[in-house]
């Protein structure tokens, strides 16, 4: 039976130029690759995270998320949450140790998506 070699978490986005400045610009994710003409589908990465930006065909006020669109874990998150913090990213959600072996926070987006952001807790 094939393994998965790997996955992308897709969000929807209303401009696909803004979105990835955001990730690029305030998260540190490396330049995207634009698709389209005119742009409409962004790839970027930052590590081994990938998240594809696409630009919504039909415009929602909100994105059709439960909660988190992406969770993304880091090797260390006191930093990255400083890091942001120095950057001027809104925090949704305190950092914080959670029952469920991480320890994590949540920013939002430009489009409305909660993103989670984590390390597993050592134990």
């Amino acid at each position: 039976m094939p393994n998965f070699v790997d996955a992308a978490t897709i969000l929807e986005v209303k401009d696909v130029k803004a979105s990835e400045a955001f990730y690029n610009q305030k998260l540190g994710f490396g330049p995207g690759h634009f698709f389209g003409e005119p742009p409409c589908f962004c790839i970027i990465s930052r590590g081994r995270a990938t998240l594809f930006l696409d630009q919504s065909r039909t415009p929602r006020a909100a994105p059709l998320n439960q909660y988190w669109a992406a969770y993304l874990y880091v090797d260390d998150v006191d930093a990255y949450f400083s890091e942001l913090k120095s950057r001027g990213v809104a925090i949704e959600r305190d950092i914080e140790d959670q029952d469920y072996g991480c320890r994590d926070f949540d920013i939002r987006d430009p489009d409305g998506h909660v993103i989670g952001i984590g390390q597993l807790l050592k134990g």
